[in-house]
Order: structure tokens, then sequence, then C-alpha cells
């Protein structure tokens, strides 16, 4: 089961609490898109509905990328939609002095984007030594000693610059191959699986035909999910379990979701809760 790792996620975060913290990193942003066919799976841009150019800003706080849920219990939850990722992390690097942990002033490095082989929204922390002629492009080139690979998976997608979702995520800069890039930072540290992977969380969903299947006049959906931040075993990488639609009306907590029929199994997507959210009218 997933663990929210305690010990060391304030160290673990220190440094990305946006822009501000970092200084900003030479070269232009980066176009990304989060809707192309190689990175989209849900929501793939052609596939029907209308969204964002590759490179245009996103509203997260917009449908289809905000969702009001259940928790275990039954009271409203608000969730961000990310799409489907992979449980392999990718890594993200920190640099810091040589011999400490102590952050050496440049911005946080990633190697891949969305829609390339090996990216996630899911990172693994990796502090590396600043080397003496500044940071560099892959620092997986670099000595072997001097990469030093943390117990931390941190969730933080990267979107189009002048993205918004004003419900938790700090933006913060990286850089990436010379250029810029943004991703969203969402204040939880995950332990690895032991064998290195996103640990995740069950959440129980089911559809109409325009997608999910929501109250009659209302946003409210009856989406379970069987965790929530400050449990142990909460993670924003959920399992998703369908159910079968009839059941729908019955299904308004996590013991009803598991009584209702399971049609399949569905992808894992990233779909982190921001905030409970006020009854659906």
């Amino acid at each position: 089961m997933s663990r929210l790792f305690s010990g060391v996620v304030g160290w673990a975060l220190a440094g990305c609490g946006g822009a501000a913290a970092v200084r900003t990193p030479a070269g232009a942003p980066v176009v990304v898109d989060r809707f192309s066919a190689a990175a989209g799976h849900l929501m793939v841009r052609g596939a029907g509905g209308e969204l964002p150019a590759a490179g245009a800003p996103i509203d997260f706080d917009r449908p289809p990328f905000v969702t009001q849920g259940l928790s275990p219990t039954g009271a409203p939850v608000r969730y961000y939609n990310f799409d489907v990722q992979s449980a392999t992390p990718a890594v993200l690097y920190r640099w810091v002095k040589p011999g400490t942990r102590e952050p050496a002033g440049a911005p946080d490095t990633v190697t891949v984007l969305p829609g390339e082989p090996g990216y996630s929204d899911f990172w693994r922390l990796a502090l590396v030594d600043l080397p003496a002629g500044g940071p560099v492009a892959d620092p997986a080139g670099l000595p072997p000693a001097t990469v030093h690979l943390q117990p931390q998976i941190l969730d933080c997608p990267i979107v189009p610059v002048g993205s918004r979702a004003k419900l938790g995520p700090v933006p913060h800069a990286l850089a990436v191959r010379g250029g810029t890039a943004t991703c969203f930072l969402f204040d939880l540290a995950l332990t690895p699986e032991p064998d290195g992977t996103t640990p995740t969380s069950p959440i129980y969903v089911t559809f109409a035909k325009s997608g999910f299947r929501t109250e009659d006049g209302t946003v409210q959906t009856h989406n379970v999910v069987f965790s929530t931040p400050g449990d142990l075993d909460y993670s924003p990488l959920w399992a998703v379990h369908i159910y079968d639609g009839r059941a729908f009306a019955r299904v308004h907590d996590a013991a009803s979701a598991a009584d209702a029929p399971q049609v399949e199994l569905g992808p894992l997507v990233n779909c982190p809760i921001v905030t409970p959210a006020a009854p659906a009218h």
C-alpha cells in the first residue's frame, strides 16, 4: 500500500516553493503538449471536445480538468485530472553544494517532457553535486558517485507556461535541455514501492455518454476515492475500477462502491485531491 513519506517531507519540498524560490533558468520556455496522441490517453486533442493547443495555457479549474467526487465516507472532494500516468517515476535532479544537502541555487533539472518515452508526472528526487562548471543538461551522465537518489517521489505535472490551478499546487520552475519548463508541485512526498514504482490507491468510477456520470443538474459524480490526503495509504495515482452505471444511485461511499458490480479495471491516473468540496447544487 502507499505510504505518505513523513520524516523528510519538509526537506524534500524545500526549494520547491515556486518560481520565487529558485532563480529562473536561462533559455526560452519549451512547448508542452499534454493532449497530443503521444502524451494523452483519456484527453487527446481531436478525440472529441475542445482541448488547448500545444503550448497554450491550461485552466485546470475548469472541466474536464477538475472533478467533484466522494471520499471514503461519502463527503464531497474535488480533484484535478492529469490523465493516465506511468507508475514508473522519471527523475528530477536537484543541484546541491558538493558534499552537502544544501541547494546550490540552480533550478531543478529534468530530461523528459509529456509525450516522450520515460515521462511521468511523478518524479523520483535525486540530489546532484553541482559540477565546477555549473549545471548540465543531463545529470545522468555525471559520475554515479555525485548523483544521490532519494527515498521520495514528488507529484509535479509539467504544464504549459501560464497554466492555472488555484486549488493547491505551486508553480515550480525547471530546466530542461537548455530551456525552461513549469510543473505544478503538490505538497506531498510518496515513498516508492519496493520495486521503485509510485504507490497507488483505488478509485471507483462510472461513466455517462459525455464523461463521468453526475447527479442531475450538478457536477457531483459518484466517483469514490478510497483514501484522502493525510491517510497513510493516500496516493494521487489512482488505480481505476469501473463499476456498472446501473449502481450509480446506490454508490455513495467506499463500502457501497466496493459492493457495486464491477465492469472492468481502468488505467492508472494522476488525480490529486485538492480540497473538500461543498455539496453540489
